[in-house]
């Protein structure tokens, strides 16, 4: 279990403009965002010796960004191979890393053009092959073809509907709606939801997050170091990573997954919660992923937010709204302001945790859950002001 409560933080965040074409390449976005995030932080560049990232070979390698931010001495380059389950990883991973003494600093990117560029929720290479031999045959293919079967099975056990579904996509746009940065920005009613064309059943077009291009940054350091930058820094309370026994032969494996009515997030949960100390309560705001609407609910559930089984119940009625018990996704998450793989739920959540997201702004929010994952594993994190 992380047992390094508000030893470390993210001092600095920054990203570019989320577009659906950028006109430029995957590094100048790369190295835009870590800029930016260096600079948010008040910290020269020359004080970063750590990089971190994640992709789907839609991307460029942490050390490639080193060397265009002309980073002195990178002592710590790493990617992860991962999805969006790596969102909060890879801020854990650049705890270890400085903990370790293998860095002091260390700045954590994503960067794609996922529009107009490599496309993650194209088709799968069709070879006789790995998992794609036992799932092409019957149809899938894509990520919201395998994730139709996941959210299909919730329903079965649990009876949600697609109003349920809905309530989440609504509650997204109306937060985009006061962010400038968000693609998605004109108003949805839970009408126009229903309206939009099925993908695949039960996924609406509207229960599926954007295709973007862009990129964000968070710079993690220490504590100690942090009391000299900028701001006051968003203190990391715990984290966690994992998810159940069988998450398969990859990311795209839920075939050997026990029970698809559940997520990686109710293996995680007790230590992720135990690590920062506090229950869900006690959460002010969650930035929860949501590439697809049903992932939202499983993680409500699973995270212990409410029963299992009664994520759609707990997501109408304006429980997530940011007014309500519980906001969530206050920038518009994936599904209305960008498609970073997740990171960018990261970069919301120290904005709301500095009081700095504007219209958005969740009042006095203190404590702020960030998750990454939607199957058969995952990563959160537990952040304090």
């Amino acid at each position: 279990m992380f047992s390094l409560r508000d030893r470390y933080c993210i001092a600095g965040i920054g990203n570019t403009a989320y577009t659906r074409r950028s006109g430029r390449t995957v590094l100048d976005q790369a190295t835009e965002a870590c800029i930016a995030a260096a600079q948010d932080a008040g910290l020269p560049l020359a004080e970063v010796d750590g990089i971190v990232s994640f992709h789907f070979n839609d991307s460029v390698p942490a050390i490639a960004v080193a060397t265009a931010l002309s980073l002195p001495a990178a002592r710590y380059a790493i990617d992860v191979a991962g999805g969006g389950n790596a969102a909060a990883l890879v801020v854990l991973n650049a705890v270890a890393a400085i903990e370790a003494g293998l860095a002091t600093t260390v700045l954590c990117y994503r960067a794609m053009n996922g529009r107009s560029g490599f496309r993650l929720g194209g088709g799968r290479e069709l070879s006789a092959r790995g998992i794609t031999q036992y799932t092409a045959p019957f149809g899938w293919i894509t990520y919201p073809q395998a994730m139709a079967m996941w959210c299909r099975r919730h329903m079965i056990e649990y009876g949600t509907t697609s109003e349920q579904l809905g309530a989440v996509a609504v509650t997204c746009r109306s937060n985009a709606a006061a962010n400038e940065r968000a693609m998605q920005r004109a108003p949805l009613t839970l009408d126009d939801y229903l309206a939009s064309r099925f993908i695949a059943e039960p996924f609406r077009l509207l229960d599926i997050c954007l295709e973007s291009d862009g990129a964000c940054a968070v710079l993690v350091t220490s504590t100690e170091r942090a009391r000299d930058l900028a701001h006051r820094p968003v203190y990391i309370m715990g984290g966690a990573y994992g998810g159940g026994p069988n998450q398969g032969d990859d990311l795209f494996d839920g075939l050997r997954w026990p029970d698809h009515a559940h997520n990686y997030s109710r293996y995680i949960a007790g230590d992720l919660w135990g690590s920062a100390g506090v229950g869900p309560s006690e959460v002010d705001v969650a930035e929860i992923y949501d590439c697809f609407t049903y992932s939202v609910l499983m993680q409500l559930e699973g995270f212990g937010f409410c029963r299992e089984g009664e994520g759609g119940a707990f997501v109408q009625g304006g429980c997530i709204a940011r007014d309500g018990a519980l906001p969530i996704n206050t920038h518009g998450g994936l599904l209305s302001e960008a498609y970073i793989h997740g990171l960018n739920h990261v970069v919301e959540a120290v904005s709301q945790l500095r009081g700095e997201a504007g219209p958005r702004q969740v009042p006095d929010a203190e404590i702020a859950l960030t998750t990454a994952g939607a199957m058969t594993c995952g990563s959160a994190l537990v952040l304090r002001r």
